[in-house]
């Protein structure tokens, strides 16, 4: 599936859902490698790879390129969780991840899920919250760094794609 955004902030950006194992997936593997656990000092393990085969794997491209991903798991008929979301560097702040969270969350529902849970970075807390999600626990550690429980109920936001 590919949705071609066109307006005068993204220009052409083409959002998909990624098949496991692809070039495409091999790229998201590397971009989350670099964003989230490079700066970190940490490696994405096989075994963690290996439990991708059945999640939702998004990504977002301009003119090709690889410019966001996110992956979403499954955690009950009606919640999936967000996971590995990352925008190329320089690409941050930019409203790209507030798009590819409105595709993501688009996409879930079309799954017949209601509900997003996330572990999110202490840091990107307020990003989320603009979105609409909620703390729903408490602070914990994670791959080294803060982290907090969010969540989103899908039926009360009536996401759209922006045209």
């Amino acid at each position: 599936m590919i949705t071609i955004l066109s307006d005068k902030s993204f220009q052409k950006m083409a959002f998909k859902i990624i098949d496991y194992g692809s070039r495409e997936y091999l790229q998201t593997v590397h971009l989350r490698f670099n964003i989230l656990r490079e700066p970190l000092g940490l490696d994405i393990t096989q075994e963690e790879l290996d439990k991708e085969k059945t999640d939702v794997i998004i990504g977002c491209f301009d003119d090709g390129v690889l410019e966001a991903c996110c992956l979403l798991r499954k955690k009950s008929d009606v919640t999936v969780c967000l996971r590995h979301m990352a925008v190329l560097s320089g690409l941050q702040g930019k409203g790209i991840g507030r798009v590819l969270m409105t595709f993501a969350e688009n996409i879930a529902q079309d799954l017949g899920y209601n509900k997003i849970i996330m572990d999110a970075r202490k840091i990107s807390v307020g990003f989320y919250e603009k979105l609409g999600y909620k703390i729903c626990g408490n602070e914990f550690m994670k791959v080294t760094i803060p982290h907090i429980e969010m969540e989103k109920n899908l039926q009360a936001a009536g996401n759209i794609l922006p045209s």
